[in-house]
């Protein structure tokens, strides 16, 4: 097992402040910015993900990149903004996709309204996310402002690939995946958007349209593809208080994650025979015995130590991205002027940032 760098002193502490921070300035401007008059069920709905208890960690990156890198946190809080919109939105299309009950710890909109409510709540919230990228060209400039332009269109190209993967792993049964697809799905799916985005769109804030956003690649790249082993670690074995989504919703869903391609790998060809069994229906189709079908396959990954296993490759995961922010920030020129303090603590929290990864929900 590759153990990770030891965490900073004080670091989950920090972890929180800056989170709570960054996510109460990156909130009030998002509602600043939903129109107050609409048709019922929509505009009025693109704010309760947002709302939600919630980390903000997005936004929240966008702004300490920023802040690390010698920029003005206020100048990145409408692409900060721009983040959240986007993923909120992705939200509700993943639990409209995924036929997801719960979304941090309440009913999703989707269960609470109806998918066609859902959809179009979905789409309301990513035409937001298109009127603050709009909103760039005057706060910023339009060279920067169509630099982020094309930088959230290759956002959303890599995440709706990476979300096609998925879906047509389900859809067509894929039971031969190995760890390889499981990466690439994660690097096109939950690191562009979760790491790669914010911190790509963070950085050019801070050091203009020609900055190297790609430099930051690698750090967003280990923590996400982490970071996605620890939530499907934690769909299985957490709670909904840390968790916030249904347990076990992967395996009724039939997500191919990481312990599922381990446990496929290791069990015996009568075990892998009622897996695939399993996995050859969709959760709407799944008869009477799901739940017995769920049970058991949660009981044979413990058994072949599939879970442990996902928990030691995010490990390795967050050693290579410590040891790539820690090399990032001791090139980083040295910083100076009013806004030092913001900046030395971003940087602090981007160095401990790795450790919260596979830590958070513990």
């Amino acid at each position: 097992m590759t153990t990770p760098a030891p965490a900073l002193a004080g670091g989950e502490a920090l972890i929180d402040r800056v989170l709570a921070r960054y996510r109460e300035r990156t909130v009030t401007e998002l509602l600043r910015h939903i129109p107050g008059q609409s048709p019922p069920y929509l505009y009025e709905l693109a704010s309760d993900y947002p709302v939600r208890p919630s980390k903000g960690l997005r936004g929240a990156l966008c702004l300490a990149t920023c802040a690390a890198f010698g920029g003005r946190p206020e100048r990145a809080l409408n692409p900060a903004v721009t983040v959240e919109l986007f993923h909120n939105a992705f939200l509700i299309h993943d639990d409209i996709q995924d036929g997801s009950e719960l979304r941090r710890g309440a009913p999703t909109l989707s269960a609470a309204y109806g998918v066609e409510v859902a959809l179009n709540v979905g789409n309301a919230t990513n035409l937001l996310g298109l009127r603050r990228l709009m909103a760039n060209r005057r706060e910023l400039g339009g060279e920067l402002a169509w630099r982020l332009f094309e930088e959230t269109e290759l956002m959303c190209r890599q995440s709706l690939e990476g979300q096609a993967m998925e879906i047509a792993w389900i859809r067509d049964h894929a039971c031969a995946l190995a760890p390889a697809d499981y990466y690439r799905m994660c690097l096109k799916k939950t690191s562009w958007y979760t790491f790669l985005y914010p911190c790509r769109t963070g950085l050019m804030v801070a050091e203009g349209p020609g900055a190297d956003a790609a430099r930051l690649d690698r750090f967003g790249w280990y923590l996400g593809a982490a970071f996605q082993i620890q939530d499907d670690v934690l769909n299985l074995v957490g709670t909904l208080a840390d968790y916030g989504k249904e347990i076990a919703g992967d395996l009724w869903e039939g997500k191919r994650t990481l312990i599922l391609i381990h446990l496929l790998e290791r069990c015996t060809p009568a075990e892998r025979a009622r897996a695939e069994r399993y996995l050859r229906g969709t959760r709407a189709q799944r008869g009477p015995d799901a739940a017995a079908d769920v049970c058991w396959l949660l009981d044979r990954m413990t058994a072949y130590d599939c879970i442990r296993s996902a928990q030691e490759a995010a490990a390795g995961l967050v050693a290579a991205a410590d040891q790539e922010i820690a090399r990032i920030m001791a090139a980083a020129p040295p910083l100076a002027g009013e806004a030092g303090d913001e900046a030395a603590e971003a940087r602090e929290f981007l160095l401990a940032l790795p450790d919260f990864v596979v830590t958070r929900g513990r």
